[in-house]
């Protein structure tokens, strides 16, 4: 449902998602049908060693904003490590990996514009796919495309 006027989601709110892996959760805090589909934004905890698969968005740019940790990013030929502050900016079909290379805890906003790519993320909070055929559908209904292996 989205809100004309805006909203405030307020500390402790949203939606969190535990990970399979422990440590690791998504805290979802704007959801794309509460933003006209204009925005969807999460913080994720990532334990060390924790890393993305390298792939891409068809339809949304993404944004990562390190909070805690250092973070290692592959964006298309370019690779980054940034530290508390960093933002790294992710075009829409530009190849992109990265990974918690640091000795503890990350902590990372993400943002997708348009809202699309973070549907993967909403869909997961509600109901994880019973199999590969079900994942890979997934994946491209929100317009994602694995390209491969994380390199980094």
């Amino acid at each position: 449902m989205t809100s004309p006027n805006g909203f405030v989601v307020p500390a402790g709110g949203g939606k969190r998602l535990n990970s399979s892996s422990t440590g690791r959760f998504f805290d979802l805090k704007l959801l794309g049908g509460e933003t006209g589909e204009s925005v969807m934004l999460f913080e994720e905890t990532l334990p060390p060693g924790t890393l993305s698969t390298y792939h891409l968005h068809r339809d949304s740019d993404e944004v990562a904003w390190v909070l805690e940790g250092e973070i290692t990013f592959k964006i298309g030929d370019e690779v980054t490590t940034g530290g508390p502050g960093a933002c790294a900016f992710m075009p829409r079909n530009v190849p992109h990996a990265w990974k918690n290379t640091g000795t503890g805890p990350g902590r990372v906003v993400f943002v997708y514009t348009p809202a699309a790519a973070g549907g993967v993320i909403e869909a997961l909070s509600d109901r994880r796919p019973a199999n590969e055929a079900e994942h890979q559908a997934l994946l491209e209904r929100h317009g994602w495309q694995i390209i491969g292996v994380n390199p980094l």
